[in-house]
């Protein structure tokens, strides 16, 4: 089984807590070289010191990235950074999140800023990475998403929230937006909602969660080239199950790409 992944190349983001330091860490274990990414480069570089001291992942095996989704900029040059490194990516593993804020914030790109880091700043970044991952058959992506996704709705006229905030709700929409991405059809994805697990984000769910490392072991189960997937399905951890109508409806998933393409300033 661990076979499957050696030689793979693989980028995590939010690979320095939680589900991603994990995911990473199963990723590099199983032979695959992983592309470990973090808000700044000192963060990612020291996310890469634990996983070798503390795991015995050969050092040569990952590689530290910083980017900052709260500006998308950052995003557009971790991308160059990456293909000129790595032309061919095997796979990304959308998993960098952060919980809404209390309080209504916006982004330097103006875009409320769980919409952007959570959603747009993926969107970008896997569009970028595109080429890269289509570069060989079998490159795929990995969204995780989350259980959330169904009591969310994307405000259409209003995707920042700005008439009425709430964090849930604000929550919520990214991880639906996310979600409905994976059926975009540039690009072979699958959404996964790993559980509930003790990382910054149980606060938006319970009081108790799992390990993040059983999160994980379902995110890494997915980037197994050995798992077949179909594009766009959703995974309740490590079963297949339908996700909210909206994911599914062709007209949404055109409606939120144009969206996304305006709101990060690219035309498809």
């Amino acid at each position: 089984m661990s076979s499957s992944l050696s030689g793979r190349t693989v980028l995590v983001t939010g690979a320095t807590s939680g589900i991603g330091h994990q995911t990473a860490r199963l990723l590099a274990e199983r032979g695959a070289t992983v592309l470990v990414h973090g808000r700044t480069a000192e963060e990612a570089l020291a996310a890469v010191d634990r996983l070798v001291t503390l795991s015995e992942v050969p050092a040569e095996r990952l590689c530290a990235y910083g980017a900052d989704f709260t500006h998308l900029e950052e995003v557009e040059l971790l991308a160059r950074r990456v293909t000129e490194a790595h032309p061919h990516l095997d796979v990304l593993v959308n998993n960098a999140g952060m919980a809404a804020p209390e309080r209504h914030t916006v982004t330097a790109d103006g875009n409320e800023i769980a919409f952007q880091v959570n959603f747009l700043a993926h969107y970008l970044l896997t569009h970028l990475l595109e080429q890269a991952l289509t570069s060989d058959p079998g490159g795929r992506v990995v969204n995780v998403s989350s259980a959330l996704h169904r009591t969310g709705s994307i405000q259409w006229n209003d995707p920042n929230r700005t008439r009425r905030y709430s964090r849930l709700a604000a929550y919520a929409q990214s991880q639906l937006a996310l979600t409905v991405f994976a059926a975009d059809p540039r690009v072979t994805a699958v959404s996964v909602h790993p559980g509930v697990c003790a990382t910054s984000l149980l606060p938006l769910y319970a009081h108790e969660g799992g390990a993040p490392a059983e999160g994980a072991a379902h995110v890494v189960r997915l980037c197994d080239p050995a798992v077949e997937i179909v594009n766009g399905a959703y995974y309740d951890r490590d079963q297949r199950v339908a996700p909210a109508p909206a994911a599914t409806e062709e007209r949404t998933v055109k409606r939120l790409t144009k969206l996304a393409d305006l709101l990060v300033g690219h035309t498809a």
